[in-house]
């Protein structure tokens, strides 16, 4: 495809479905030329945001020879319905985070790109985060020593019937929020060896609040935290701490009114104070999908946004859920 675009059709035409429509307004080597919704308003509505065609047929979108690749934003226990046909019709597929919330799943969807010789992106979008790339950076400089722990929060109201950010298909935090920063670990920290996990539950017992403490066997640990439960005044907030022998790392990131979030990224080391960290403050969703676009005209390697890293990011979602059912500390490897 080198020298022309690569048309997109997008499956979903939610608030993330128009995220991905309007990235891709600034990648310049793609064109979005189609957009499924199973509501005709909103698919006409995302449509005229990048002057696409409106779809009401997921499965026409998919055949339509007019596509090079199909971005999957939809619900994810719906995700191998749309993404195996699109493969096997012969598209690449990029498709949100989490790829699914069973490992067959997710494992028959890895398959199906490798049966067909498709390219299959999942948006592990912490990698594409600036903060995130900055210490996976000093990680493999070891500028500052070893990484010896890391501690990540992702909090919402989300389970709060009138949470604003309240979805009623979102299952609980170990899936819908902690897959992400569990990627982030993976990637920063390697596997780790054991999980432990301890959860506020809610009337009925499903988690809406969920802490994990992973475990690597030179003693370095992450504990990974995420919740449904805030109050719904309380902002939609992520961030993370990283320490290093020689220095910390500290992002707080506040979301409010849908638009970018409010951001502070530090660093302090043995002998300066906290202090920002100058950066280039690129939207990652343009990232991480101009990346599929490079990756589609062989100018970028897929492996940072393989399937395979999304299941083993799952793998922990899933021990932390057997965790919370049987208490005590579980090895990762169980799963396999």
């Amino acid at each position: 495809m080198e020298g022309t675009k690569v048309k997109i059709g997008i499956l979903g035409a939610g608030a993330m479905g128009a995220m991905h429509a309007a990235a891709y307004a600034d990648v310049p080597e793609a064109e979005v030329v189609g957009i499924f919704s199973r509501d005709p308003a909103r698919a006409r509505s995302v449509a005229a945001l990048c002057g696409a065609e409106p779809f009401s047929d997921a499965a026409a979108l998919i055949r339509y020879a007019g596509v090079d690749a199909i971005d999957v934003c939809l619900p994810s226990a719906l995700h191998r319905s749309f993404v195996i046909p699109a493969l096997e019709q012969g598209k690449h597929v990029f498709c949100e985070s989490p790829l699914a919330l069973r490992l067959d799943e997710a494992r028959q969807m890895r398959d199906a790109a490798r049966r067909t010789g498709r390219l299959l992106q999942i948006g592990l979008l912490m990698r594409s985060v600036g903060a995130y790339a900055h210490v996976r950076d000093a990680v493999s400089s070891g500028e500052h020593g070893r990484l010896l722990s890391l501690a990540t929060w992702r909090l919402g109201s989300y389970l709060r019937p009138e949470g604003p950010d309240r979805k009623a298909h979102y299952g609980d935090p170990s899936t819908e929020l902690m897959t992400f920063d569990f990627d982030a670990a993976l990637w920063l920290m390697g596997r780790p060896a054991r999980l432990s996990a301890s959860a506020v539950r809610m009337e009925g017992g499903t988690p809406g609040e969920i802490s994990a403490l992973l475990s690597w066997d030179d003693g370095r640990h992450a504990t990974i935290a995420a919740s449904g439960l805030m109050p719904t005044g309380f902002p939609f907030s992520t961030g993370f701490r990283a320490l290093f022998e020689r220095a910390a790392f500290e992002l707080h990131q506040v979301f409010r009114d849908r638009g970018p979030p409010q951001s502070t990224f530090t660093t302090a080391d043995t002998t300066s104070p906290p202090a920002p960290v100058a950066m280039q403050g690129r939207n990652p969703y343009e990232v991480e999908l101009q990346r599929f676009i490079d990756c589609i005209g062989g100018r970028a390697d897929p492996a940072l946004l393989d399937a395979e890293r999304a299941i083993e990011a799952l793998e922990l979602s899933l021990t932390t859920q057997r965790a919370l059912d049987e208490g005590g500390a579980i090895g990762i490897d169980t799963l396999r």
